[in-house]
């Protein structure tokens, strides 16, 4: 199994011009968590969607060889996209001429469709273990161990991370649901992990409090979804209240981008802990990524909103092309996703980074 460094993750944007992370600590490696690791895997043998690759993707047995040789030079763009009716249920019966796919503006020929529901998926389940979530934590290890319980499928993978006054890792990457759920009933409220069986994290703050979520979501989608193949996703169950980190909100999202996953916020608002909640951060957050926010305020709600994440993963199209802007310069490219149809609405990521030179 891989064993991921989260304190390589921070060392690297240190060095890149992020001197106020140089304070963080750097923390052990993980020990080597139980299941087997999964390698790289796409459709039909092809590179895992969600990535960009150099190399153009080996087509489905339906789907021509492209006679165009600069396609071979031009990275391949997968978006995943949901797709829910004005009933806000999900709409399954969609084909390829019923999307429109945009990049910058500028209409994208759909080489690759299908619609996925066993395609694996790395996962970074990540609990906010601050004090504002003291009475609420019971209800989310039940319903977080019930959800890696139900979505997973052979070949899944994912991760238990929490974060308040620092990060750590409970879990990492493992197939094997009961690792997962024993990880998230672990958590506990401004411990640290090193001494409940998991991989403590940066050390706490003496008596200031905080939360570091855009730490937490930088590490989660850089250090440890970032090197994996295919779909990805974070599930945050957190008030997205940060006054900790040492990185901006504007950093956080441009990892998810970058790693090419999206972010699922899960919003808790316990009026029994604060009188408010970062909405606006939970928005930009899974909005920009191509997640969703669902709000919550007592243990019904919690079960609910697994439940409909759960339906999402499992119930996306793929639409893969190949970008008509061959420029190899790192840029972000916005994508838009229309359907044809009437009445329906697309969850879809919002753009990609662009390969470098």
């Amino acid at each position: 199994m891989r064993l991921t460094s989260i304190a390589a993750g921070i060392l690297i944007l240190a060095l890149a011009g992020y001197p106020a992370l140089n304070s963080i600590t750097s923390r052990a490696m993980a020990a080597p968590p139980q299941g087997a690791e999964r390698g790289p895997m796409g459709p039909a043998g092809g590179p895992p969607p969600g990535s960009q690759t150099d190399a153009a993707p080996r087509p489905p047995q339906d789907l021509p060889q492209t006679e165009n040789p600069l396609e071979s030079r031009t990275a391949v763009v997968n978006v995943f996209a949901t797709v829910r009716d004005k009933r806000n249920a999900i709409v399954g019966d969609l084909t390829q001429d019923d999307f429109k796919v945009y990049e910058d503006g500028v209409l994208q020929k759909v080489a690759y469709f299908s619609k996925e529901v066993n395609l694996p998926i790395s996962l970074a389940i990540m609990m906010d273990t601050s004090g504002s979530m003291y009475y609420m934590l019971g209800a989310e290890k039940d319903a977080g161990s019930r959800f890696v319980r139900e979505v997973m499928h052979k070949k899944d993978e994912a991760i238990v991370m929490t974060f308040d006054t620092d990060v750590n890792l409970l879990a990492d990457f493992t197939e094997d649901p009961g690792v997962l759920s024993s990880a998230i009933h672990r958590a506990q409220i401004n411990v640290d992990a090193s001494g409940i069986g998991g991989t403590g994290g940066t050390i706490p703050q003496r008596g200031g409090g905080g939360t570091n979520l855009y730490d937490a979501v930088y590490l989660a989608a850089h250090d440890e979804l970032g090197p994996e193949a295919g779909r990805k996703a974070l599930v945050i169950l957190s008030d997205c209240e940060d006054n900790g980190s040492k990185l901006s909100q504007r950093d956080a999202i441009e990892s998810v981008e970058r790693g090419d996953a999206v972010a699922h916020i899960i919003l808790i608002s316990d009026p029994r802990a604060t009188e408010g909640y970062g909405y606006g951060v939970a928005q930009s957050l899974a909005q920009e990524t191509g997640g969703r926010v669902i709000s919550v305020r007592n243990e019904n709600g919690l079960e609910k909103a697994f439940d409909v994440i759960s339906e999402e993963l499992r119930s996306q199209y793929v639409l893969g092309y190949y970008s008509t802007n061959v420029n190899r310069d790192g840029t972000f490219r916005k994508i838009k996703v229309d359907v044809t149809r009437p009445d329906t609405k697309v969850l879809a990521r919002r753009g990609y980074y662009a390969p470098s030179r």
